[in-house]
């Protein structure tokens, strides 16, 4: 028997309607897997970072985020120092003095009051960012001397060794300054509270 020619080429209704749902199930499978592979991935994401930071914490002695924490002693006033350190920043605002190498350049000077100075300091190469503080204490009202806590910390969240970048970022300013040099000059830190603090090499970072 032949087919009746007005049902030639129509589709099946019903075989339609079936197609477009197994498209559909398909889809939303895919998209089931997606987020399930992304479900994953994130978790598996987290498990190495907290092992990367176990790692740096215990393996090496750092802290877990790339920074640095310094006390400093100077034989000059607070107020003296602050200038000071600011009058530096804004020496090495521009790339000029690392066009031989080296980092002292690109410190942004922020804000400033008697008792905190903040700023920033960008690496010339990578162009990270590390944001720094300076807090100003004058040890029973001494005008020959001020105690400095600076800390400088990288703005990257991921950042965990640096090669002493903070660590230089802090030091490297205290020196162009001209701090470092009086002879009551002291500084503490270590390794435990400053990233690569043993193995810094300032005149590269």
């Amino acid at each position: 028997m032949f087919r009746n020619k007005s049902f030639d080429g129509m589709p099946n209704s019903e075989g339609s309607d079936g197609s477009q749902q197994n498209k559909a199930r398909s889809r939303r499978c895919c998209r089931c897997c997606t987020c399930k592979c992304c479900s994953i991935a994130t978790a598996v994401t987290v498990v190495l970072v907290f092992v990367v930071l176990l790692a740096v914490y215990f393996g090496f002695g750092y802290p877990i985020h790339a920074s640095c924490n310094i006390n400093w002693v100077f034989s000059q006033n607070c107020s003296s120092v602050n200038s000071s350190l600011i009058d530096q920043m804004e020496m090495w605002t521009s790339r000029n003095n690392c066009m031989d190498g080296g980092q002292k350049c690109l410190y942004t000077f922020i804000s400033s009051s008697s008792t905190e100075l903040k700023g920033t300091h960008t690496t010339p190469v990578a162009g990270y960012v590390d944001d720094m503080t300076f807090t100003f204490t004058d040890p029973q009202d001494s005008t020959t001397t001020c105690n400095v806590k600076a800390f400088s910390t990288s703005r990257v969240w991921y950042a965990y060794l640096d090669f002493g970048t903070n660590y230089c970022n802090l030091r490297n300013l205290a020196d162009g300054a001209g701090l470092t040099s009086g002879s009551n000059f002291s500084e503490v830190t270590r390794d435990g509270i400053c990233t690569q603090y043993t193995s810094r090499n300032c005149e590269v970072y």
